[in-house]
């Protein structure tokens, strides 16, 4: 089966949101294996949705709308489908008791054009809408079926995962899962990472393995497809093993998995606790690991040390040392590291100090960091020559002080 995906609304075309609808439909029907094969955006033009409508005949299987459902006029995506299948719209009693509950439980007056959003192609499969009015509609048309969906994520989602895609597979006879597993990377580019499994990426078919790179990371989705979901992640293991073996040091984490997350699951996990002297990151590194659910059993604080006179006088960073080594070198990153720890009573006390530009304040080229790692008994320090402008540097710096810090907790040093 071949699907299609399509969003309707001006305000997409603008930018004015994200399609967001799409990515999350797209990963759901893989999941039970329909490929999505193409993504379109139209705006609130009945003519161009039609012929959009025509063309996707053509070539999909399974056409799914999402938006357009709503009672203003420029609400127009059932009205267009029953006018490209063929049908009246009709009035569906069930929708409408709805709709008026909702009015009534609100104490709003429901308006005239409210009852529009009860209009259901003839013939089709109501789908309800539990966070919403406006319900959703499956139709078959010449061996086609398309489905149409209200616009707010809040209402798609629920209603396209407890009704929508059940009915789906209550039409496909022969089902088979497509299951995928993601490695993170993180100290490797992408194509440094590409190379090393070029052979595996060319022989590819079954499993299949996309490379991503984002923000500093890369990922790659392994996936497989299989009539049972123990067969597809057998297949998947085969090939993980082999990228394991070549560039294992590199992963940290899989699936839904974020640096922060894996650092606050080891720290916790060990009993461990981390507190950070933070420079040129400017306390986001602490933002990152304190949005992870629990880690205030493994943070114990933060010191924001931007200034020299806070290096001095808070991290006890010797005057001569900023003077000469400047803020921005291995040796205040190493004091740093050691003072943090021993202030706030932490296992472990990590320092990042650099220079994000897009003028040095030193005579330290832009993108100079050092991390520094220290735990009582060893203190160890990091440089890294990071590129870009300064909010990327600055999130790469933060990305590396944890990588850095998982690779002294999982491996005793770096």
């Amino acid at each position: 089966m071949k699907a299609e995906i399509i969003a309707v609304g001006t305000e997409l075309l603008l930018g004015q949101i994200a399609n967001t609808n799409a990515q999350f439909l797209s990963q759901k029907l893989a999941e039970v294996g329909i490929g999505v094969y193409y993504h379109t955006v139209v705006g609130d033009n009945a003519d161009r949705l039609y012929r959009l409508i025509e063309e996707a005949f053509t070539r999909s299987d399974l056409i799914i709308f999402s938006g357009g459902l709503g009672p203003t006029k420029d609400d127009l995506t059932k009205e267009t489908v029953a006018r490209a299948v063929h049908r009246p719209l009709v009035h569906d009693e069930t929708a409408l008791d709805h709709i008026v509950a909702y009015f009534d439980r609100r104490g709003i007056k429901m308006t005239e054009n409210n009852r529009k959003q009860a209009l259901v192609v003839e013939g089709s499969k109501v789908l309800p809408n539990d966070h919403g009015m406006a319900p959703g509609m499956v139709i078959e048309h010449k061996g086609k079926y398309l489905m149409m969906l209200p616009g707010p994520p809040r209402e798609l989602y629920p209603m396209f995962t407890t009704y929508g895609l059940p009915h789906l597979l209550s039409l496909i006879s022969d089902q088979y899962v497509v299951h995928s597993k993601v490695l993170r990377f993180f100290g490797i580019g992408e194509s440094a990472l590409e190379e090393e499994l070029m052979d595996l990426i060319d022989a590819q078919s079954n499993p299949t393995i996309a490379p991503l790179a984002k923000e500093g990371e890369v990922t790659l989705r392994l996936t497989a497809k299989a009539k049972h979901i123990s067969e597809a992640e057998e297949m998947i293991q085969v090939i993980e093993q082999k990228i394991e073996g070549r560039v294992g040091e590199f992963i940290y984490g899989y699936d839904d998995d974020s640096l922060e997350s894996v650092l606050v699951r080891e720290l916790i996990g060990q009993k461990k606790t981390v507190a950070f002297a933070e420079s040129i990151t400017g306390g986001l590194v602490s933002h990152m690991v304190t949005s992870v659910p629990g880690s205030s059993a493994m943070l114990k604080g933060s010191i924001v040390c931007y200034t020299n006179d806070v290096k001095h006088h808070l991290l006890a960073v010797p005057k001569d040392i900023l003077t000469q080594a400047g803020a921005v070198s291995e040796e205040t990153a190493h004091i740093l590291a050691e003072e943090v720890r021993l202030r706030l009573g932490s296992t472990y006390g990590v320092s990042i100090t650099g220079e994000a530009g897009p003028v040095a304040s030193e005579d330290k080229p832009v993108g100079l960091v050092y991390i520094g790692v220290a735990d009582g008994t060893q203190t160890q320090v990091k440089t890294f020559r990071l590129s870009g402008q300064r909010s990327a540097i600055q999130s790469r710096a933060a990305k590396h002080a944890i990588f850095t810090m998982l690779e002294r907790i999982k491996k005793g040093g770096f």
